[in-house]
């Protein structure tokens, strides 16, 4: 379960409990490389929260190795889309996509039902609400913003709070499903906000995502997040621990992936990342560095609330250790080259 982030540069009411129901969708059948079509829009009312026709228009900030795949598949359902981001090349893909260029986070909210946030870290979200050409000064129309980046659930709760001043409503909903899931449309998304702002921001979630959960108030959705990077940082360093012991003991690497697939040591992880890791490949889908960015927030947020996590303390030291030796930009499945160097082996 992975996510990445856009590239894009620096530019109190807590809410209702978690629904009781978690919503999911089948993944689409169709083949999502092809160039977009527009399609034809649908002249059938909705029965959702939206009120009005089935498609909406969303402003989109940050078209990164997931944003523009989330772009992509909010114009398949028929959104219209205004994007922003300061890497102009990721604009210009996505435009010939279907969107429309935006020259600030103000002007992608211009005549948006919704905004959508999908950046590398707290500040960059931080500066696109509270910036000159912010979000708090120049909110969209339809009064919601959704933030999809994995950030403090401490600047969650405040920027929750200073929009909700205004009258706009705001989601944290960080994504699981990495690159290969927003391109397939198959996201998990964890949100947490208020209800009613949840159920108008559900049928944009479901453009984009197959299992859509609301988890409770403001910064719950960013909580759960956490957790679930702390589990995938400790699960890869099990996987590599498993391999280096494997292959010091001559065992067939791939038939011990697949043996292990088969019992209770199954993963996603195993699955997915088990084949890379097993042939040396360091290739990014998310990098080193995000993971560690994910495990800083780990901590901070586990150390405000007093609780000792020695196994996430452990795994974050040897993602420093990997940074330290020029692997940042790797994927994080490149764990395993720290493994080579304290056991002297080599993969491949």
């Amino acid at each position: 379960m992975q996510r990445c982030a856009s590239t894009l540069p620096l530019a109190t009411n807590t809410g209702d409990g978690p629904s009781s129901v978690t919503s999911t969708r089948p993944a689409p059948q169709a083949d999502r490389n092809r160039a977009y079509r527009p399609r034809r829009q649908s002249t059938k009312k909705r029965t959702d929260n939206m009120g009005r026709n089935d498609k909406g228009s969303v402003g989109f900030i940050g078209i990164g190795t997931m944003g523009r795949e989330m772009v992509r598949n909010l114009l398949i359902a028929g959104h219209s889309v205004r994007v922003f981001d300061l890497n102009e090349v990721a604009v210009a893909d996505s435009v010939k996509e279907g969107a429309v260029r935006a020259k600030s986070p103000a002007d992608a909210a211009q005549g948006a039902d919704i905004v959508i946030t999908m950046l590398p870290d707290t500040p960059h979200v931080e500066a696109t609400i509270y910036g000159e050409q912010g979000l708090l000064k120049s909110p969209p129309p339809g009064k919601l913003i959704v933030d999809m980046s994995t950030i403090s659930p401490v600047a969650v709760r405040r920027i929750h709070a200073d929009l909700q001043t205004i009258g706009v409503s705001f989601i944290d909903a960080p994504v699981s499903g990495g690159p290969v899931g927003a391109k397939n449309a198959a996201l998990s998304i964890m949100a947490g906000g208020d209800a009613d702002a949840f159920a108008k921001a559900e049928p944009f979630f479901r453009a984009m995502g197959t299992t859509i959960t609301h988890v409770g108030a403001s910064g719950a959705g960013q909580t759960v997040k956490l957790c679930n990077q702390l589990i995938c940082g400790i699960n890869i360093q099990a996987i590599c621990e498993a391999l280096a012991l494997g292959r010091a003991s001559g065992l067939d690497l791939n038939l011990l992936r697949r043996v292990l697939l088969g019992g209770s040591a199954a993963s996603w992880m195993l699955d997915k990342l088990g084949p890379a890791m097993i042939a040396g490949d360091v290739s990014a889908g998310f990098r080193i560095d995000l993971q560690l960015k994910d495990l800083r927030l780990v901590q901070e947020h586990a150390q405000a609330l007093s609780v000792p996590l020695p196994g996430t303390a452990l795994v974050t030291s040897q993602y420093v250790d990997a940074r330290a030796h020029g692997e940042g930009s790797n994927g994080n499945q490149a764990l395993f080259r720290v493994y080579d160097r304290m056991t002297n082996q080599v993969t491949g």
